[in-house]
């Protein structure tokens, strides 16, 4: 079955399958437009610009990346730069709405890149890591 979750303005379509779920993808949500006041009110202050996004992490060419399937924050990372994993291998532990969801590799090999860190934040499809 499919079902579509709203959280934190994204929607978030998965795929829930006997013993497992999959994210298909996430969407953000498009706020309502506001209202139109009936009186011109004073044109408030100019909020300041954001701060530009961090520069996404640069996944090494020939490598297979181990995303975030969820926004969250990280716990544990389980393993270190050149540390030999066997498909199945528990590798991060991230925590998302109160629980505790572990990232296992996808596939065997050497780790290649770690780029993320114990209490970093990360957004949904953010490189955790890297395996050649």
């Amino acid at each position: 079955m499919i079902y579509k979750v709203t959280i934190n303005d994204k929607v978030y379509e998965v795929e829930v399958e006997k013993g497992k779920a999959n994210l298909l993808r996430t969407t953000a949500v498009e706020a309502a437009p506001a209202p139109v006041a009936a009186a011109p009110a004073a044109a408030p202050a100019a909020a300041p610009a954001p701060a530009p996004a961090p520069a996404a992490a640069a996944v090494q060419a020939g490598t297979t990346p181990v995303d975030a399937p969820m926004p969250g924050t990280i716990l544990d990372v389980k393993v270190a730069v050149g540390q030999t994993v066997k498909e199945g291998d528990l590798l991060v532990i991230l925590e998302a709405m109160k629980m505790e969801n572990e990232i296992y590799a996808p596939c065997a090999g050497t780790i290649a890149q770690v780029l993320t860190s114990k209490g970093s934040s990360v957004d949904t499809g953010s490189h955790l890591l890297t395996i050649s």
